[in-house]
């Protein structure tokens, strides 16, 4: 049986799925065709439920949840791995009290966890331009954009060309909630059989442990995915990303996720959760 299967060519994606793609573990049977686009086409495309199994920023999966669940395993979870808004100007970095609603932020995509919390922190900032992650550092020094807001690997790279955060807002997250932060996971149709799901998920899992203990496996693919990041950002990368939850959310990844949810529910900026989110409950 094949199932559609979209990620992103991101380090901590590649690292993930390169055992199970490539058969380096038992895959029970199941073949995958795999999609590679960044985070807000996988977005769009789970809104619109194009494929069985997706990577998705949680904020996207509060739109979609009707149409998916969450797998256990391969979330991106965590502690100071957050996004971060930048700007070329020093002055915004050093007064981010004093940011004006008309500044013009880019911002990875309208459904990023990156932009929820972009919308928790500083409500008033509307005037946003959606490109694709990877163009945001520029625009700020072409200054198309006042502020940009960052994610993967560009928290490594922002400061050797003389950018300056503003914020860092997984940090202010941890300091609002002191949970990690959900940034992306793994969804599931929920049209699926119940015990396909379960065989994705135990697959999953054993290609996040496969990866664990073996990290240069993959390494190749990675590499050729990420296009010019070096090896060391490939693999801070992949540290900051994969990490304990993606093998198992359990309680804590959990709460982390239904605090979210649940604060975005009383900011109004998803509708109310009336399904089980999780596959594994």
């Amino acid at each position: 049986m094949t199932l559609t299967l979209g990620f992103s060519p991101c380090p901590n994606d590649t690292f993930i799925f390169d055992a199970l793609i490539h058969h380096k573990i038992d895959t029970e049977g199941l073949e995958f065709e795999v999609f590679f686009d960044d985070v807000e086409t996988l977005n769009q495309k789970a809104i619109r439920a194009e494929l069985d199994i997706s990577k998705l920023s949680f904020h996207a999966f509060a739109h979609v949840y009707d149409q998916y669940e969450l797998l256990d395993a391969g979330s991106a979870l965590g502690f100071g791995v957050g996004p971060m808004l930048i700007s070329k100007n020093e002055y915004l970095a050093n007064h981010p009290d004093n940011l004006n609603k008309n500044l013009r932020v880019g911002i990875p995509g309208k459904y990023t966890t990156a932009n929820f919390l972009l919308g928790i922190a500083f409500p008033h900032l509307v005037e946003k331009q959606e490109m694709v992650f990877s163009e945001i550092e520029q625009s700020l020094l072409d200054e198309k954009i006042d502020l940009g807001l960052i994610i993967h690997e560009n928290r490594f790279t922002y400061m050797d060309k003389g950018l300056h955060k503003v914020m860092d807002l997984g940090s202010y997250w941890e300091q609002q909630t002191g949970c990690a932060i959900p940034l992306g996971g793994i969804v599931i149709n929920r049209k699926l059989d119940r015990k396909l799901k379960e065989k994705v998920n135990r697959i999953l899992r054993k290609s996040v442990e496969y990866a664990f203990a073996n990290p240069k496996s993959g390494i190749e693919f990675i590499r050729h995915h990420a296009q010019e990041m070096s090896e060391e950002v490939m693999y801070k990368h992949i540290e900051l990303y994969v990490n304990k939850y993606s093998i198992d959310l359990g309680p804590e990844g959990r709460k982390a996720i239904d605090v979210m949810f649940d604060l975005a529910q009383q900011n109004g900026l998803i509708k109310r959760i009336t399904k089980e989110l999780y596959l594994m409950s």
